[in-house]
């Protein structure tokens, strides 16, 4: 499989797919056309499709290709960029690397796709000018039409039965701005309102309550730093002070964080620090921590919500 090198270093295809076998034929013909040309390659995909790769590659070394498993690595859109395509990239800085990433795939929930739909759209962003090929799949046969439309926005060419054609729909910014939704806490959900004296209590109110919604033991240091990040975002740039929920939803805890501030920068949390960088790695963190993270920012404030599960992330 060939994907066309254009006048920009950097190249992001969507690949339709219908069957395991055009997944396999596919995919791989990618992953040996790196490794022919010396290329570093990075495979980051769910989990039974990472299989069919890894069987239709047959014996590779170790050192050959990085195997992912997205739903692992990827469970939070949030920090893939952060976590594996910049850190992949950004331990092969000055060569050119091939990576497949597959962060959509059917079992998303509804309350994920809108992060996956920016976390598509904004490779584009944090890759311009760098020399990579980053392929994301999808499957025609069962994802939903919009989802299928959204990856026509979100990258500039389509490989469609075999065919590789600029999309005539690329307009990421504009699915970025689509998914950046409202947020609104359930009317059940506990609040706190906080400023620069009540953080410890902002702290103390999110693991005692998350506590009595049955967060495990072992989450509940996940929930505090996120807490902890959020809420001193919002008193140093969001006001001075800010609301903070918490609340049950679907087998999970939430909490949500809202201020008077305005995130500007679309890649902010996204991006990884730089060496020596002091600060500004609060909404990295959250990433990190996080099963999902949603945000939503407008002139009059912003809020950011995450979803904690049973297990670590």
């Amino acid at each position: 499989m060939s994907t066309r090198t254009t006048e920009e270093v950097f190249a992001h295809p969507a690949l339709f797919y219908r069957s395991e076998r055009e997944y396999t034929d596919r995919t791989v013909s990618f992953v040996r056309e790196g490794l022919e040309a010396g290329e570093p390659v990075a495979v980051a995909v769910p989990g039974p499709n990472l299989e069919l790769i890894r069987a239709g590659l047959g014996a590779v070394r170790p050192q050959d290709v990085v195997f992912l498993d997205m739903t692992e690595a990827g469970r939070n859109p949030g920090r893939i960029i952060p976590g594996v395509l910049r850190r992949f990239a950004d331990q092969h800085a000055g060569a050119r690397v091939r990576i497949i990433g597959e962060p959509i795939w059917a079992g998303r929930s509804a309350a994920e796709y809108p992060a996956c739909a920016q976390h598509e759209a904004l490779i584009n962003a944090a890759f311009t000018g760098r020399p990579a090929t980053i392929l994301c799949p999808y499957d025609v046969s069962r994802l939903d039409a919009e989802v299928l439309a959204d990856a026509r926005r979100t990258h500039p060419t389509v490989v469609d039965e075999g065919r590789e054609a600029a999309s005539e729909a690329y307009d990421w910014p504009a699915v970025v701005a689509r998914h950046n939704q409202p947020l609104t806490a359930p009317p059940d959900a506990a609040v706190f309102r906080f400023d620069a004296e009540g953080l410890p209590g902002a702290r103390r109110f999110a693991v005692e309550r998350a506590g009595s919604l049955e967060l495990t033991e072992r989450r509940l240091p996940d929930l505090e730093l996120a807490v902890a990040e959020l809420t001193t975002n919002s008193v140093v740039h969001g006001g001075g002070l800010g609301t903070l929920a918490v609340w049950a939803e679907a087998g999970q805890v939430v909490c949500e964080v809202r201020d008077t501030g305005r995130l500007t920068d679309p890649l902010a949390g996204r991006r990884p620090p730089e060496r020596g960088q002091i600060g500004g790695r609060g909404l990295l963190l959250v990433h990190y921590v996080a099963d999902l993270v949603r945000i939503h920012t407008s002139d009059e404030g912003t809020t950011v919500r995450f979803h904690l599960g049973a297990a670590p992330a």
